[in-house]
C-alpha cells in the first residue's frame, strides 16, 4: 500500500477526533476492484448527508426564497466542484491510501477524487460522531460557499437554453464525443449545437461537468459582451 501523510493528521484540520479512526482510514482509501474496502461506500452516504445538511442551511438562510432558487443554490453547493475546493482547502490528496500498483494512475489533484474523498469524510463524521459532527464540519467549510452569491445562481447549461427561448431556437443538443480514462478518473468530451451556431467542444471529470463547460464556452461565443 502507497500512503502520503498519516491520516490521522487530519484530526486537526477536521476539528475532530475519530473514536473508530478505522473510519477515517476508509475516507482516504482509494479501493479499486474488489481487493479491499475503500471510500466508495461512504461516499455514497455522505452524498446523502451533506445534501440534507446544505438543504437546511438553505432552508433557513433564504426564507423568502422560492424553492426552484433555493435548488439552484442546493445545486451548485454540493457539486463535485464545490467539494473539490474544500478537499483542496483540507489537502486531502496528501492522506490517499492506494494499492502500490495504481501508484502511476493516481491523480492526487483529481477534481473527481478529491470531490468523492471529501464525501467518504463527512459519511466517516456522521457515523463516528452522529449528525452534529458532521453538521459543525459542513457549516465551518460550506457556510462561506453559501454566502458568495446574493442572488441564485444560473448554471450556463439553463442560461444557453434560455438565450435559445428566447432567440426562438431549437433546444440546445448535447452529445458524449468520448470517454476516456479509468474508471475513478474519466475524462469527458462533450459537443454542445444550437441551430445556427457552431458546435462547441469541451472536457469535464464528468458528464454533467463535461456539459456545463460547453455551454459556457457556446455562451462566450453568441454573447461575447455577457
Amino acid at each position: 500500500m502507497n500512503a502520503g501523510k498519516d491520516y490521522k493528521e487530519l484530526y486537526a484540520p477536521l476539528e475532530y477526533r475519530f473514536k473508530n479512526d478505522s473510519l477515517l482510514k476508509q475516507a482516504v482509501t482509494l479501493g479499486f476492484g474488489n481487493y479491499f474496502v475503500g471510500y466508495e461506500r461512504l461516499e455514497f452516504l455522505g452524498d446523502r448527508v451533506l445534501g440534507l445538511i446544505v438543504a437546511d442551511m438553505l432552508f433557513h438562510a433564504y426564507p423568502k426564497e422560492p424553492e426552484g432558487d433555493l435548488a439552484k443554490r442546493h445545486s451548485k453547493l454540493v457539486r463535485a466542484e464545490t467539494l473539490a475546493v474544500v478537499a483542496e482547502e483540507l489537502r486531502l490528496g496528501d492522506y490517499f491510501i492506494f494499492p502500490k500498483s495504481e501508484a502511476n494512475a493516481i491523480d492526487k489533484h483529481s477534481k473527481t477524487l478529491l470531490s468523492d474523498v471529501c464525501e467518504a469524510i463527512i459519511a466517516a463524521l456522521y457515523l463516528d460522531g452522529g449528525l452534529e459532527a458532521a453538521e459543525r464540519f459542513v457549516r465551518r467549510f460550506w457556510t462561506p460557499l453559501m454566502q458568495e452569491a446574493a442572488s441564485p445562481p444560473v448554471d450556463p447549461k439553463t442560461a444557453l437554453q434560455e438565450w435559445a427561448q428566447g432567440k426562438k431556437l431549437p433546444l440546445p443538443v448535447y452529445k458524449v464525443l468520448s470517454v476516456t480514462g479509468p474508471d475513478h478518473d474519466p475524462v469527458f468530451v462533450m459537443e454542445v449545437s444550437v441551430k445556427g451556431e457552431k458546435p462547441v467542444t469541451a472536457r469535464g471529470s464528468s458528464k454533467r461537468a463535461a456539459g456545463q463547460a460547453a455551454a459556457a464556452e457556446l455562451l462566450k461565443a453568441v454573447c461575447p459582451n455577457g
